[in-house]
């Protein structure tokens, strides 16, 4: 019996935190691809309204919900609207996408955790939208930066952990 989970995140361009989540303990699987928009079978250069997103696959048994979205928070800035680094527009939203009751009490849990951190110098607006539909990315953008080392990237670590 399979006992893998999965979780959907977005945070600015989908190509860094895959390869900051991929190397992480209890990290399984890692995908790139587009959610939450306004179109079936969206492309890099057709997405309306979808932001970039992982979908991270991970064995709850090494890590948790939770211990994912404190990673998620400290690899990218959970405190501008709809940006990341240079990259503009609702593609580059933060966001959670959730799957159901225990997960939204996980997110809100820990959007309160990282508010009264102090650490980012405005609140957190990541939003919390109702698991969609995830749509693979093209081939090109999987593994991008093990692919392409030197490629552009605005995440990295910033804090130790917020738990």
């Amino acid at each position: 019996m399979d006992t893998n989970k999965k979780a959907y995140i977005a945070g600015g361009c989908f190509w860094g935190m895959e390869d900051l989540f991929r190397v992480q303990k209890g990290i399984l699987n890692t995908e790139v691809g587009y959610q939450g928009g306004q179109n079936d079978n969206p492309t890099y250069r057709n997405h309306p309204g979808h932001a970039e997103g992982i979908e991270i696959t991970y064995d709850p048994n090494e890590t948790s919900f939770k211990e994912i979205l404190d990673f998620f928070f400290r690899i990218h800035d959970p405190s501008t609207v709809d940006q990341q680094g240079n990259d503009r527009g609702s593609s580059y939203r933060s966001t959670i996408f959730i799957q159901n009751d225990e997960e939204r009490e996980i997110a809100a849990e820990v959007i309160e955790i990282v508010n009264k951190s102090g650490r980012w110098n405005a609140p957190v607006v990541t939003t919390l939208e109702p698991f969609a539909t995830f749509w693979s990315a093209e081939p090109e953008h999987q593994d991008y930066l093990v692919k392409h080392p030197n490629g552009y990237t605005c995440h990295f670590e910033r804090f130790g952990t917020f738990l």
